[in-house]
């Protein structure tokens, strides 16, 4: 059997902290896991910024509800899920994904969860384990479970490696470049033509 692993914000939802930058004008909130590779520097840098310009949970979740899946995302989702089965394997938390997995039509979904105070101060944030892409690729494995993987950020590269097959979709240059063993995509037509590809059930 074949699941598709799928990240989430750059390849079915835009980027969260990105759209929350632009509402807010911090722009050092726009930095991703697509331009620092350690996901824990990535909190802890978002986190102060948070507190030095008195943002939190609130104000967050208030951008996200105005946030639309990516042009074309759930048509490929809903082809996606007539010829795999599917998870959703991200590094954002619960908190803020729930309002967007009801516009994806609720697929699976792995990440995090955020502690928040009661006045809406994101205090802290509680990993689900460390490199959890790649684990929970691994254990799918364990279950007899061919992977097929796609992302667009270096948090990704763990889980493309680990998986059966890894396709980079909407990745910037400087991840393609590190990366060359992935087929690299920008649209979800080609992103399809590679699951295709990638597929032993369903080969092109």
């Amino acid at each position: 059997m074949e699941l598709a692993c799928l990240d989430l914000e750059g390849v079915l939802i835009p980027e969260i902290w990105i759209a929350f930058a632009e509402k807010t004008g911090i722009e050092e909130l726009k930095a991703t896991t697509r331009d620092i590779p350690d996901y824990d520097v990535l909190m802890t840098q978002r986190l102060r910024l948070l507190r030095e310009h008195n943002y939190g949970f609130n104000e967050i979740r208030e951008v996200i509800g105005e946030l639309d899946p990516l042009p074309g995302a759930l048509d490929f989702l809903n082809w996606l899920r007539r010829h795999f089965q599917v998870v959703i394997l991200s590094d954002t938390f619960y908190e803020f994904a729930m309002p967007l997995m009801e516009k994806l039509g609720h697929p699976t979904l792995l990440c995090h969860r955020l502690e928040v105070a009661e006045d809406g101060t994101i205090t802290n944030y509680c990993l689900r384990q460390p490199d959890p892409k790649r684990q929970a690729v691994r254990a799918f494995q364990l279950l007899n479970y061919r992977c097929i993987a796609t992302g667009d950020s270096y948090n990704d590269t763990t889980m493309l490696q680990q998986a059966d097959a890894g396709i980079l979709i909407h990745a910037p240059r400087n991840v393609i470049e590190e990366f060359p063993q992935f087929p690299a995509v920008h649209d979800y037509d080609s992103l399809r033509q590679e699951f295709l590809k990638a597929s032993t059930v369903h080969g092109a």
